[in-house]
């Protein structure tokens, strides 16, 4: 089976962003219970808080559950809804933070790592393609690409 140089790089890309993209909300989800890293509360809007039904530490282990879950469906072979799942997660942290005025400079990185885990989406996208077409390239008699 034929491997291209671009084809090795895109796949090392891949990994990475997954690898990414599953460590890391698992690892801030399993936080949320202990506050090793953060006061993970911190990072909640005051009118959050003010609405919410339950404390702030309860809500951050609902957080984080919620984290873990999506690291772990990034790790499955559902990597594209979960890297889906994680963009739409990251900008709604950014929203938060935005909205609550404080922890700027963690909005914009987060709202960097939404970019990336959309790129994570896509190159899920081209690798998924990719595979469903080897069959048909070979049934053709042409060169393969492994994914």
């Amino acid at each position: 089976m034929l491997k291209t140089k671009f084809d090795v790089r895109l796949e090392k890309t891949w990994w990475a962003l997954r690898l990414l993209f599953a460590v890391v909300p698992m690892v801030a989800g399993l936080d949320k219970f202990f506050n090793l890293l953060t006061d993970w509360t911190r990072y909640l809007n005051p009118l959050a808080t003010r609405l919410l039904p339950i404390t702030p530490q309860t809500f951050m282990h609902v957080v984080g559950v919620i984290e873990i879950a999506a690291g772990m469906i990034v790790l499955s072979r559902l990597t594209r809804l979960g890297a889906y799942i994680v963009t739409v997660w990251l900008v709604a942290i950014a929203l938060n933070l935005l909205v609550m005025g404080k922890f700027l400079d963690v909005a914009v990185r987060d709202l960097g790592l939404a970019v990336a885990a959309f790129t994570l989406s896509q190159l899920t996208a081209v690798r998924e393609e990719g595979s469903a077409m080897q069959p048909i390239r070979a049934a053709q008699g042409l060169p393969v690409s492994v994914p």
